[in-house]
């Protein structure tokens, strides 16, 4: 079994801001198995179904971005996984809109949301997929930023890397972090 958690804020009014793309993403792998999300005991949102022959969770965690770390500790406890079982996804402005990196372990980089998971899990060996939202240099006030709505103009960019995730994502469960890092980074 393998956990896929998208990181981002719960509710309406996040919804299409930048730093909701690993909503985004898991989203778009449930859609994709004509699965809904429902309400669990473990502080997120789940949906199980079948990726590349294997049984996937997929979760949305409802504490907000920076306490993402309890949510992941109480899903990994209530399947009774490892952390490297547990894929995290992740907005990362320090990479330009369309680029994607995976990595099998390695630092929060600034991230809120995945510092919490790494601080609670107390765990750097957490594969990780960061999706780009950056349009040039960093921003001056990164917290509205990230918390913005993606502009008209960079929609078809989002739509284009989420399709690449969906597929990096197959080869993660298929082939292995490793190979989908030669593919996709």
């Amino acid at each position: 079994m393998h956990l896929i958690v998208g990181l981002g804020n719960p509710g309406p009014a996040y919804q299409d801001n930048r730093h909701n793309v690993g909503f985004m993403l898991v989203d778009r792998l449930a859609e994709g198995a004509k699965k809904r999300f429902e309400r669990s005991t473990t502080l997120s949102l789940t949906c199980c179904l079948n990726l590349c022959d294997q049984e996937v969770v997929l979760a949305k965690p409802q504490t907000f971005m920076n306490l993402s770390g309890r949510a992941v500790r109480e899903l990994l406890g209530h399947y009774a996984l490892e952390p490297s079982q547990l894929l995290v996804v992740y907005d990362d402005f320090a990479l330009q809109l369309g680029t994607i990196r995976i990595r099998p372990v390695g630092s929060a980089g600034g991230h809120n949301g995945m510092e919490s998971v790494l601080e609670i899990v107390c765990s750097a060996e957490i594969p990780r997929l960061r999706i780009g939202i950056s349009q040039g240099e960093p921003p001056s006030d990164c917290s509205s930023y990230v918390l913005d709505d993606f502009e008209k103009k960079e929609v078809e960019v989002l739509e284009e890397v989420l399709n690449r995730c969906s597929q990096a994502i197959d080869t993660i469960l298929s082939d292995g972090v490793e190979r989908a890092m030669s593919l996709y980074n």
